[in-house]
């Protein structure tokens, strides 16, 4: 991508009543665009980073088996009157829209009533199970304080897994599999060492559901964790009975703030008995499906990095979620040409500042952006057949011959 060829600007300003530091940064970087509180546009980088996220969520669930699909966005409320989730009284974030012929639709905060209804029409037998299926889908959720950027919006992309067994012991065996699937997500994201699995209230599904939680200074949630973080658990369930079902006092955990960036739950029957999802047993006899689901807010999860990483000079994206890999700035017409041949070989890899500007605000630009290493080809390097090269998160700058990093791009 040439910089010249981006409708994309950086930013001076932010807009006024924007709080999150790596909002304001993903904003004046040419990430996103505000359109109101709590909604966001993602501009071509923006969307580069979200599609990095989702390469690695798709590649660690179709390894476990999960097939993806694409559910609807606009929904019946006759699904979601059977499970009790359509009156405003219970669910009060929906987004619901008047039609013009009478009634009304709504706008679907999560999937599990269509999922579950639309495995009717695929679930007979024991021999149909299980299914693990998984979407990527704009969710509308009318929060009361939409804040912190684009880690709580109104409208955001998820990840949203649901898995349907014959029995509880199949679905504990992948519930575990999602478990390690989702420690590879993060790793894979950057953010693994500092994103740990949480217990967290069940409600009335079972005794603990789980949270993956990043601690951020920022965050919403408070968790607390024992010496060696082998056990965190969220300040929601941080009861006598639950400490001494862990061994645990108070008194010895420590206590952070964290931002939830994925959760899994056991649901049972709780959407397939009222909406008749139902198959036939070995011996013949109707049996009620056994479900889970498995969110990753993807946005979410874009923001989270982007705060985790910042630092006072803009964002720093860790390699495998960076829109590209190299910010590659020319300088010189032998510099400005070679850099010019790099990006159209490798497109993929080179983000290519060719503007016409003067080099301190091209590097000045590069820190906000936050590629993970910026090079600079320069007539004078290039001479002694060099570039100068920068790891943005460390700040170490360092010569490399020019044919050894073409060598690894």
């Amino acid at each position: 991508m040439k910089l010249s060829n981006s409708f994309v600007k950086t930013l001076r300003d932010t807009p006024a009543d924007e709080t999150a530091a790596s909002a304001k940064a993903l904003i004046r970087a040419g990430y996103v665009h505000k359109e109101l509180a709590g909604v966001y546009d993602f501009l071509p980088l923006g969307l580069r980073v979200l599609e990095n996220i989702k390469h690695i969520i798709r590649e660690e669930l179709n390894a476990i088996g999960c097939q993806e699909l694409q559910l609807t966005a606009l929904q019946n409320p006759e699904l979601w009157q059977k499970t009790n989730r359509w009156s405003d009284q219970q669910v009060d974030i929906w987004f619901k829209t008047a039609l013009s012929a009478g009634g009304e639709l709504g706008l679907a905060p999560t999937h599990e009533e269509p999922i579950t209804n639309l495995m009717k029409s695929y679930v007979k037998s024991y021999k149909d199970l299980p299914i693990y299926a998984y979407q990527f889908q704009t969710k509308f959720r009318n929060e009361l304080r939409a804040k912190s950027g684009i880690m709580r919006t109104r409208e955001f992309l998820m990840k949203d897994l649901y898995s349907f067994c014959a029995d509880e012991e199949t679905h504990n065996a992948f519930y575990h599999e999602v478990e390690k699937a989702y420690a590879r997500i993060y790793e894979r994201c950057g953010i693994g060492d500092c994103t740990y699995q949480t217990f967290a209230s069940g409600g009335i599904f079972a005794k603990f559901s789980h949270e993956f939680q990043t601690l951020l200074p920022v965050g919403e949630d408070t968790v607390y964790y024992n010496k060696d973080k082998s056990v965190v658990l969220n300040e929601e369930v941080l009861l006598p009975e639950v400490l001494d079902e862990f061994g645990l006092k108070k008194e010895d955990l420590q206590s952070e703030n964290a931002a939830e960036v994925g959760n899994i739950f056991t649901l049972k029957y709780k959407y397939s008995e009222p909406l008749g999802l139902k198959f036939t047993d070995k011996e013949n006899k109707e049996q009620i499906v056994y479900m889970g689901c498995y969110g990753i807010g993807v946005s979410r999860v874009m923001g989270v990095i982007a705060e985790k990483f910042l630092d006072d000079k803009g964002l720093v994206w860790p390699e495998n979620v960076a829109p590209y890999k190299y910010h590659i700035i020319g300088i010189g017409e032998e510099g400005s040409k070679t850099a010019a041949e790099l990006e159209a070989k490798h497109p993929a890899e080179i983000l290519l500042d060719d503007r016409d500007m003067r080099p301190g605000a091209k590097f000045a630009d590069a820190d906000l952006m936050g590629m993970p290493y910026r090079v600079v080809i320069s007539d004078k390097t290039l001479a002694s057949g060099e570039v100068e090269f920068t790891n943005r998160k460390t700040g170490e700058t360092k010569l490399l011959r020019f044919e050894n990093f073409c060598d690894n791009l």
